[in-house]
C-alpha cells in the first residue's frame, strides 16, 4: 500500500507579524509602506530623470491598473485593464544605529519585471511578479543625508496572464536591520519524525550567517511557549561561527502537544535568539503548529491520523474594487464566510500569494496547496477578445522560465515552508493542457474533455518535455523541503499518462476529470489521485465522497475574480461561490448544505414551467426573492443539511419533506405565488434546527448598512467593510434595486473603493458613487491612523440616508 506520511512542527514566518515590530527591532521586519512617490509611465533617462517629473504620494500596497478605466483595447484575460510601466520612489533617513549592521529591503511582491536602485546603485531585477525578494542596502547607505530607493515595474506586455495580476508594488514592503551575525528571514526550518497526542519529536534547524571577517562566538537559544504562557521547551547551543553560513540544529520533544488541525488550529510561539559578546543581537518570534499529514493511495488524506476529506476552493489574489492591493482584513472576512460553508482547504491558484494569507490560513484552520506556476518554458493562450475568441497573446512568464524557474520555486518554498497550513507544493497548473501548447498522438483517441484544437497537432511541442521539466522542478523543491508531497494540477491526464509526467509527482491532481478516477486508480495502483480543480456539479462531489482513495475536491472557484473574462463588456469571471464583494450566491448555500456540519437551511424561488425544466443544476438561478407576478406557479428549492424541511407560506404549512428522499438531496415544492412571507424550517430528529425567511418587498425606501469594524487604534491604518442593503419601508431587502449610492466620509478616513459584485460594470472603482446590484454594495473605508471620529454617510436620491460611525482611539 503506497502512502506518504509527513510529520510537522511548523512556524509562521516572522515577517507576517508586525505586532512584534519594535523601534529597537533586533532583526525583526518593519513595515516600510508609507510615503512612497509614484509615477505612471516610463521616465526619460531612468533614475537620472527622476528629478524632472512630479510624483504622486502613495502608500503600499499599490496597484495602478485597478485605478484605470476599463477598455476593450486591453485584454479580456486580464480584465480589460491596462498594464504599462510605473516608477516608485522613497526617500528616508538612515538611523545612526544601523551603522555596522546588515540592512535589507524586502518586497513581498512587485508585478512585474521589477528593478531596484538605492542612491543610484543598481541592486537587481526580479521578473516574476509573484515572488518575494530582498536586497541588501548596507554598503550604499548615506548616514549624513537622505537615502533614495527607486523601483521600476514593467508590465508593458499587459496580456501576459490568464487572470488579472495588477501592476506595481502590490504587496507589503519591509525594512530589515540585522546584526552582522544574524538569522535570515527564510533561514529557519522545522520538522518532526513523530507526532501524536502524547508527544512530538521536534527538529529545529537554524542557519546563522556571519558577515564579519573573523570568527564569532555566539549562543543560539530556542524557546517554545504555548498560548497559556507555559514553556514547552528551552534549548541553546554555544558555538564559534566562521565567516559565512553555518547550520545549528536542535532536537527536543514536546509532551502532550496541542495538535494543529482545521477545527482547532492550536499554535505555539517559538523564540529564536542570538547572543554575541554577552548581549542579545537578534531575535525571531514565530508562531508554531504541530501536526502530521499522510496521503494514502487507497484511503485518502489523514490529518493527525484522522481521515479528512479536503473540501477546497481555488482562489486568486484580487478583490474586485481593490485590485490586488488587498488589505488583510478583506481576506479575514472572506475566509470566515468560506469557513461557514464548510470549506477546509485552499488552493492558492496559480502563484504564491500575499504573506499574510498563509498566516490567516494557519490561524483560521485551512489546509493549503501552494502553487508556483501556470506555465513553464512555453507560453499558454491568453485571450484578448474573450475566452477562446480571436487570436490569443502568448506573452508571459515562460520568457524567464529557463533562467529563473528553479530559484523561483525554491524561494516560494523557503518563504512559506514553516506554515502548518501548507500540505502540498504544486509545481504547475494545467501545464499539460492538450495542445496549449503540448501535444501527443493519443489526443486522436479517447475522451479528452479539455482540449484546444482538434486531436494531435504535429506542429506543437511534444508532451514528453513535460516529464523532463517536472523532474527538474521536483528536484528543486525537495532540495529545500522533503516534508511535504509535490503535486501538479493536470488538465490532460490522458496525454500525461503516455509520457510519465504523473510518475514524477508524489500526489497527482486531476482537473475536471472525475470520470477517470476509477479507471486510473485501477490502472496505476500506486498513484495517489485527488481533484485539484473541479466544477460545482453534484456528481463531481459524489466522485470524492463515495471513493475513499480520492481525498480532495477544489472548486473553481471560491470567489469571483477579475479577468479570464468573456467578450466585452464582461470583464470578470463569475464562477465563484461568492461574488466580488464576497456576498453569498445561491451556489454558496448549496455547497454549505453538503459540506457544513452546523445545521443550516436556505430557500430560493423561480418561476418554472415543467417543459422548461433544465435539471437540478438550474438551482443556480434560484434566488431568495418572493416578488413575482400574480398567479405564478413557483418552484421553491431548499438547500439544507437538516434531515427534514418544512415550508410555510404566510404561516400555512405547505408540507414537510425528507432531505434524503429528495432529488439530489434538495427538497422542492411547487407553490402558487401569493405575496407575503415564505419561511422554511429545518429539523433534526424532529427538533427545529434552523429557519430561513424571504419576504415580498415593496419599492426601495431606505439604505440599511452595517460595518464589520467600528473601533480602531491610532497610529495604524484600519479597514471597515460596510455592507450596504437597499430596503423597503419595512426593512425588507429589495433584491432588484439598482439605485446609485453615494458615500461621503467626514473625519480621518478615506474610501478605498466600492464593490457591487457585477462582472460587467465599467463604473469607476475610485468613484464615491456606484450602482447597487441585487440591492447590495460593499464599501471599503480605511482609517488614516489619526485619532478622532469618522462619519460614513450613505445616500441615494429618494431613499432614507444611513450613517455609520467609526472611532479611532
Amino acid at each position: 500500500m503506497k502512502k506518504i506520511a509527513y510529520h510537522y512542527f511548523y512556524l509562521l514566518a516572522g515577517i507576517l507579524f508586525p505586532v512584534f515590530i519594535q523601534a529597537q527591532n533586533l532583526g525583526k521586519p518593519v513595515l516600510f509602506n508609507q510615503g512612497w512617490g509614484f509615477h505612471q509611465g516610463d521616465i526619460s533617462g531612468g533614475i537620472n530623470g527622476a528629478g524632472n517629473i512630479g510624483w504622486q504620494t502613495v502608500d503600499m500596497p499599490h496597484d495602478w491598473s485597478i485605478q484605470q478605466p476599463f477598455s476593450d483595447e486591453w485584454a479580456s484575460a486580464t480584465g480589460y485593464l491596462p498594464g504599462g510601466i510605473g516608477w516608485y520612489k522613497k526617500t528616508f533617513t538612515a538611523n545612526a544605529g544601523w551603522q555596522g549592521k546588515q540592512v535589507y529591503i524586502y518586497f513581498d511582491g512587485v508585478y512585474k519585471n521589477s528593478e531596484v536602485w538605492i542612491n543610484g546603485h543598481y541592486l537587481g531585477k526580479r521578473p516574476n511578479g509573484f515572488i518575494a525578494f530582498q536586497y541588501e542596502l548596507s554598503k550604499y547607505l548615506n548616514f549624513k543625508g537622505k537615502n533614495t530607493i527607486m523601483v521600476k515595474a514593467d508590465h508593458s506586455d499587459f496580456a501576459d496572464s490568464r487572470w488579472y495580476t495588477g501592476s506595481g508594488i502590490y504587496r507589503n514592503v519591509y525594512l530589515v536591520v540585522k546584526d552582522p551575525v544574524y538569522v535570515g528571514l527564510w533561514d529557519i526550518a522545522f520538522s518532526t519524525s513523530k507526532v501524536s497526542a502524547q508527544k512530538a519529536d521536534v527538529h529545529v534547524k537554524v542557519n546563522v550567517t556571519n558577515t564579519t571577517r573573523s570568527a564569532a562566538n555566539i549562543i543560539v537559544k530556542v524557546k517554545l511557549v504555548n498560548t497559556t504562557g507555559k514553556v514547552a521547551a528551552v534549548l541553546q547551543k554555544q558555538l564559534a561561527i566562521k565567516p559565512g553560513t553555518k547550520a545549528v540544529e536542535f532536537d527536543t520533544q514536546v509532551v502532550s502537544p496541542r495538535l494543529w488541525d482545521v477545527a482547532n488550529p492550536s499554535l505555539y510561539t517559538l523564540q529564536v535568539q542570538t547572543n554575541r559578546n554577552g548581549g542579545l543581537v537578534d531575535e525571531v518570534n514565530q508562531q508554531v503548529g504541530i501536526r502530521s499529514i499522510e496521503f494514502d493511495k487507497d484511503k485518502g488524506f489523514f490529518l493527525n491520523g484522522k481521515r479528512t476529506k479536503l473540501k477546497g476552493v481555488c482562489i486568486h489574489d484580487d478583490a474586485g474594487a481593490l485590485g490586488v492591493a488587498v488589505p488583510q482584513e478583506v481576506w479575514v472576512r472572506r475566509l470566515k464566510i468560506l469557513k461557514e460553508a464548510g470549506v477546509n482547504s485552499l488552493r492558492l491558484s496559480h502563484n504564491p500569494h500575499a504573506d499574510y494569507l498563509y498566516d490567516l490560513s494557519d490561524r483560521m484552520g485551512f489546509l493549503v496547496m501552494d502553487e508556483a506556476f501556470d506555465e513553464w518554458e512555453l507560453g499558454k493562450n491568453k485571450w484578448v477578445q474573450g475566452w477562446n475568441v480571436g487570436t490569443p497573446s502568448k506573452d508571459g512568464y515562460h520568457t524567464y522560465f529557463k533562467e529563473w524557474a528553479d530559484r523561483d520555486v525554491q524561494d516560494m518554498v523557503l518563504r512559506t515552508r514553516n506554515h502548518p497550513s501548507i500540505i502540498m507544493w504544486s509545481i504547475g497548473n494545467e501545464i499539460d493542457y492538450p495542445n496549449d501548447p503540448y501535444t501527443h498522438e493519443v489526443l486522436n483517441t479517447g475522451r479528452n474533455p479539455q482540449i484546444y484544437g482538434k486531436g494531435y497537432l504535429a506542429d506543437h511541442p511534444a508532451a514528453s518535455q513535460l516529464t523532463v521539466i517536472a523532474r527538474q522542478l521536483v528536484k528543486a523543491v525537495k532540495a529545500i523541503d522533503k516534508t511535504r508531497p509535490v503535486t501538479a494540477a493536470l488538465a490532460g491526464v490522458v496525454m500525461s499518462n503516455e509520457v510519465g509526467f504523473p510518475e514524477e509527482l508524489d500526489v497527482v491532481g486531476y482537473n475536471y476529470q472525475e470520470y477517470r478516477y476509477p479507471e486510473d486508480h485501477k490502472k496505476y495502483p500506486n498513484r495517489i489521485i485527488y481533484g485539484s480543480e473541479n466544477g460545482m456539479a453534484t456528481q463531481a462531489w459524489a466522485a470524492v465522497d463515495s471513493n475513499e482513495y480520492i481525498s480532495a475536491q477544489y472548486l473553481w472557484t471560491g470567489i469571483d475574480y477579475l479577468g479570464e473574462a468573456g467578450k466585452w463588456p464582461q470583464r470578470s469571471n463569475g464562477a465563484g461561490l461568492l461574488d466580488l464583494a464576497a456576498f453569498k450566491k445561491p451556489e454558496y448555500f448549496y455547497r454549505q448544505s453538503i459540506w457544513a456540519e452546523k445545521p443550516m437551511v436556505y430557500i430560493g424561488a423561480r418561476e418554472v414551467k415543467k417543459t422548461e425544466e433544465r435539471g437540478i443544476w438550474s438551482h443556480k438561478s434560484v434566488q431568495p426573492i418572493w416578488n413575482w407576478p400574480a398567479n405564478s406557479k413557483m418552484r421553491v428549492d431548499c438547500f439544507t443539511n437538516c434531515q427534514e424541511a418544512e415550508l410555510f407560506l404566510n404561516g400555512k404549512s405547505l408540507g414537510k419533506l425528507t432531505r434524503s428522499l429528495s432529488r439530489c438531496n434538495i427538497p422542492s415544492w411547487e407553490v402558487d405565488y401569493e405575496p407575503g412571507e415564505l419561511m422554511v424550517k429545518g429539523y433534526n430528529n424532529g427538533i427545529q434546527a434552523g429557519t430561513y425567511t424571504i419576504k415580498t418587498s415593496t419599492g426601495a425606501s431606505a439604505i440599511k448598512a452595517s460595518a464589520d469594524a467600528t473601533i480602531f487604534a491610532k497610529n495604524a491604518k484600519g479597514l471597515s467593510q460596510v455592507e450596504i442593503q437597499i430596503a423597503d419601508k419595512n426593512g425588507n431587502p429589495v433584491f432588484d434595486a439598482e439605485n446609485q449610492v453615494k458615500v461621503t466620509i467626514i473625519g480621518p478616513a478615506k474610501l478605498l473603493g466600492m464593490e457591487s459584485g457585477s462582472t460587467s460594470s465599467h463604473e469607476d472603482y475610485q468613484s464615491p458613487i456606484r450602482a447597487a446590484v441585487k440591492g447590495r454594495l460593499l464599501a471599503y473605508v480605511q482609517t488614516t491612523g489619526k485619532p478622532g471620529k469618522v462619519t460614513v454617510q450613505l445616500s441615494s436620491a429618494g431613499l432614507k440616508t444611513s450613517t455609520i460611525f467609526l472611532t479611532i482611539r
